[in-house]
Formats: structure tokens, C-alpha cells, sequence
């Protein structure tokens, strides 16, 4: 992709634009058609890389979320999996408590125990609150303690409107989410799981004797869709939460507050769609990679100039047909001195599109440059005089 270098002194004027719409950014393209108008409490698209919203609706009203409160509790039990302190291979005990949880459940039985890989696969698929319930358990002691370490785990992932009081979503004064919450928290377990993910795809799960299939319907009409929950109260309504990918591009939805499961079904098939066929994204610069015409004149060292490079990858969302409207301005000194380390951060490198900002980052000296021997020292120190 060609991107433009434009002047720096245009970077200042156009930094505190940064909240510009996506779609009412500038740049010549063909119109984008307007978001598409659901019958849902509250919605949300985003792009699952790095969070750019796409539509949204009431995103952060705080809303019942029924079991797609049972994200964040295969969340942290995947978490304590990663980290060493549990297992999949774990014998879980399952309580009388665990046991008589009512609403959806996976049938576990009181008085015996179930291996853990096969309880996270009853709250992801199955969406069991026994199984649910059984894990906090586990892992905290109690539920009610289990809820605390919800919410620390929500602050700590940047979800601000949320406050969790079970494990389940079963309906209880206090508990709710907002669809951009969910959204975080559906990207985090994208990202940081990787391993496991594929468990929110699986079509149905097996266990005593009873086979259950995924809530998620349109992992049975999207092949694209690869999870991730569903719920339903009556409080609640009827919810998903959903990711898909096409051809690396990643996008998450949320719908909460639907009428009926095909209503939801529906209303994240309206989403998806008008995501993928309105938006794209891709990375403009990889970390590390040198920047175009971000060569810098050293002074005092062995070499006369180096690179620049973003010390983070520049991903960027685009609207249709934007490409060609990408600026790029680089904010660096003309000139360094050297000794230089590589990685030594240097300035900042943004991607524009007209005075939207999608994407910046540090930028560091590409490779290290020594200091010059001393005839080169002397010989530099004389010419920067007359520079």
C-alpha cells in the first residue's frame, strides 16, 4: 500500500480530531451506506484487532447479560489453566449447590467429580450453570467469592461498566454489562487463548450420556463464525455475542435485548455482514520494519544515517475504498547523535485517514549505530557547525 507522507506541521492540527467518526472520516471513496438499525436493546461491531467500532447502539448501557456472563467465567478458568495453577485434567467436586442450579445445564451430579476440560466445555457449549457454579467453586471457594474475582478480572481488562454477582447471568440484582464491555472481553479471549478458542466453535459436546448442541446457531449457517456465546433471560432477553473471520479480518459483534433466537440470530447476521462488506483491515507497517523515507542523518557515528521503525505494528480500519487516502506523518528529529542503540525510541510515526487517527506508535532506531572513531567525531563536529 502507498501511503503519503505528509508535513509535520499538519500533525498538530489534526491530533485532537482523533474521535471522528470511522465512517465520517474524509478521504475520496464511494459513500458508505448507513449502519443498519436493529431490534435489540443495545449492539455493537467492532473490529477484533484493535477495537475500532464499526456501529454501535446504546454500546454502554448497562443491560442484563444473562449466560454471556459465562464468558468471563471460562475466561479466568482458561486463565488459571495458562498460568499453571489448575489443569484440564483436574477432578472437580461437584457440590450440592452445583447440583441444584436450575435454568440450562450440562447434568453434572451431586457427589462426584468431573474432569475440568469437560466443565469448560458444559459452560462454553452446553452453557450449564451447574457446570458454571462447580468451577467458581473450584477455583475461589465459593460463587460469591468467584463474583469478586469477576469484577477485578473485568476492572483489570478494561471493562468499566460492568459488575458481575454469579457466575452464571442467572438474574440477580446488580448484575449487568454493556455491549462494549462484552466486546472487550469477547476480543481478550480471542487473543489471549488462542488454544483453547476452538472450543467455542465446537457444534455440540457430549456428556453423561447427553448430547447437547452449541446455543450459537450460526456456527451451523456461517461457516465463517467460530463463536462465541449466547444468552438468554427473560430479563435479558434473547443475546450473542459473535465472531467471524474472513480472509484475516476479524470482527465481533454484540447483541443484547432481542425478542426471540432467531431475532438475534438475524440481527448478528445484519452486523456481520454489513461489516465485512463496508470495512476491511490490515497491518500498513509491522514493528520492527524500517518506514519509508524515514532515513536520519547521525551525527559522530560509524554510519552517516538510519532508519526509523515503529516499535508496534500499525493496523489500521479502513473504510471502503479508502485505501488510497492513508497519510502517514512521521514526528522524529532530522537529525541523531550518535552512539545510537537499536530500539532506542526516537519519536512517533500516526496513520491518518483525513483527520481521523488510526493507527500510531513509537518509532525506534532500526539497528545501532557506534560512535565514530575520532578523526569522524572531529570531522562531524566541524561540519555541524556550518550545517
Amino acid at each position: 500500500m502507498r501511503l503519503v507522507w505528509i508535513a509535520l506541521t499538519c500533525l498538530f492540527s489534526m491530533a485532537s480530531a482523533a474521535n471522528v467518526p470511522l465512517t465520517e472520516a474524509l478521504g475520496n471513496g464511494p459513500p458508505i451506506p448507513a449502519a443498519p438499525k436493529l431490534q435489540a436493546s443495545g449492539y455493537l461491531l467492532v473490529d477484533a484487532t484493535n477495537g475500532e467500532i464499526l456501529v454501535e447502539h446504546n454500546a454502554e448501557e448497562p443491560l442484563p447479560p444473562a449466560s454471556l456472563t459465562k464468558m468471563m467465567t471460562a475466561y479466568i478458568a482458561e486463565r488459571e489453566i495458562t498460568e499453571g495453577r489448575i489443569s484440564f485434567d483436574d477432578q472437580v467436586p461437584v457440590s450440592v449447590k452445583a447440583w441444584k442450579t436450575g435454568g440450562s445445564r450440562m447434568f453434572i451430579r451431586e457427589g462426584t467429580e468431573v474432569r475440568l476440560e469437560d466443565l469448560l466445555r458444559g459452560i462454553i457449549i452446553q452453557s450449564g450453570n451447574d457446570a458454571s457454579v462447580a468451577v467458581a467453586e473450584y477455583i475461589a471457594g465459593s460463587e460469591d467469592v468467584f463474583a469478586d474475582v469477576m469484577n477485578q478480572t473485568a476492572i483489570s481488562l478494561g471493562m468499566t461498566n460492568t459488575q458481575f454477582k454469579n457466575a452464571t447471568g442467572l438474574p440477580q440484582e446488580g448484575h449487568y454489562t454493556t455491549a462494549k464491555d462484552l466486546s472487550i472481553l469477547a476480543a481478550r479471549i480471542i487473543q489471549d487463548f488462542p488454544d483453547t478458542y476452538p472450543i467455542y466453535e465446537e457444534k455440540n459436546f457430549t456428556y453423561n450420556g447427553i448430547k447437547q448442541a452449541n446455543r450459537n446457531s450460526l456456527l451451523f449457517r456461517d461457516p465463517t463464525v467460530d463463536g462465541l456465546k449466547t444468552g438468554h433471560t427473560e430479563e435479558a432477553g434473547y443475546c450473542l455475542v459473535a465472531s467471524a473471520e474472513r480472509d484475516g479480518f476479524r470482527l465481533i459483534s454484540v447483541v443484547m435485548g432481542t425478542a426471540s433466537e432467531k431475532a438475534r440470530e438475524q440481527e448478528t447476521t445484519k452486523l456481520l455482514q454489513y461489516g465485512f462488506r463496508y470495512f476491511s483491515g490490515k497491518t500498513v507497517f509491522a514493528a520492527g520494519e524500517p518506514l519509508p523515507e524515514s532515513a536520519r542523518k547521525v551525527w559522530f557515528g560509524e554510519m552517516e544515517s538510519v532508519d526509523l521503525a515503529p516499535t508496534e505494528p500499525l493496523y489500521v480500519t479502513l473504510p471502503l475504498g479508502r485505501e488510497s487516502a492513508i497519510q502517514a506523518t512521521l514526528d522524529a528529529p532530522d537529525t541523531l547523535d550518535a552512539p545510537l542503540e537499536a530500539g532506542a525510541v526516537v519519536g512517533t510515526v500516526k496513520i491518518m485517514l483525513g483527520e481521523r487517527v488510526l493507527a500510531e506508535s513509537p518509532v525506534a532506531v532500526a539497528e545501532a549505530v557506534p560512535e565514530g572513531g575520532l578523526f569522524k567525531r572531529l570531522m562531524d563536529f566541524v561540519l555541524r557547525l556550518f550545517a
